[in-house]
Parts: structure tokens; sequence; C-alpha cells
């Protein structure tokens, strides 16, 4: 199964909020949205003019390892996709895992960068469900 998406965010691990928003902003003249984190630190969205998210996440244990680049899944199934994706060997760093408003997981291209999916919480993660 080949996955399909819909479109794919550019993911940032940045220090400061505050100093990113800033940069993108006044520097770049890029527009950004601040987003509530909850418990976890804010964060920020910005759309590029041809409809790329840039995404900027504080504080993660990876900065400085990033850009990465996040695909949406359309139709779910992330499982079923990520199992296919193991089985060609490819490398999973990190399995399903909770993200806001659904699910995330986290591999590597063949040459070693950092790449992901995302898909909502209200798609299914394996085929059959």
């Amino acid at each position: 199964m080949k996955p399909k998406f819909n479109n794919f965010s550019v993911v940032f691990n940045v220090s400061s909020i505050e100093r990113t928003e800033r940069f993108y902003r006044d520097i770049l003249g890029v527009d950004t949205e601040r987003q509530p984190g909850g418990e976890e630190p804010d964060w920020l969205i910005a759309k590029t003019a041809n409809g790329v998210e840039l995404l900027f996440f504080e504080g993660k244990e990876e900065i400085g390892r990033s850009p990465i680049i996040v695909f949406e899944l359309e139709e779910g199934y992330m499982e079923t996709v990520l199992e296919e994706m193991s089985k060609a060997g490819v490398e999973i760093v990190t399995p399903v895992s909770e993200a806001p408003g659904g699910w995330s997981s986290d591999f590597l291209d063949p040459d070693g960068h950092p790449m992901a999916f995302y898909q909502s919480g209200e798609l299914p993660l394996k085929r059959g469900e």
C-alpha cells in the first residue's frame, strides 16, 4: 500500500519560540500564528505563499536535527503503511505516537534525512479497521 498525501509540512525544532517568531515575522516577513501548547510550550505555524506549512516546536530533544518533512496521510492507515515500509528496509525511528489531533511516526530516508507521517485521529490506523 503506497501512502497518499494531501499536504506536507516542514517541522523545525527550536530553542526559543519567541526568537523564532521574531525572526520569521520581523526579518523574513512570514506571517506566523502562535498555537497554544496546553501542557507543552506554545508552537508556531506559518504558511508560505505556495501553501507549504512551516511548524516550529520549542524544547524538543532534537534541536538542530531539523527540518523534518512531515507528510500528512490523506486516507490514514499509518500502521499498515509503516509495516510495509519496514519490510522494504526503511528505518522507522519512532513508532506510531500520539500527536496533536492525531498520530505521527518518524522515519529516515535512504540518506538518513528525518521524515515523518501525520494523520488525523479520525482516520483508521490500520487497514481493516
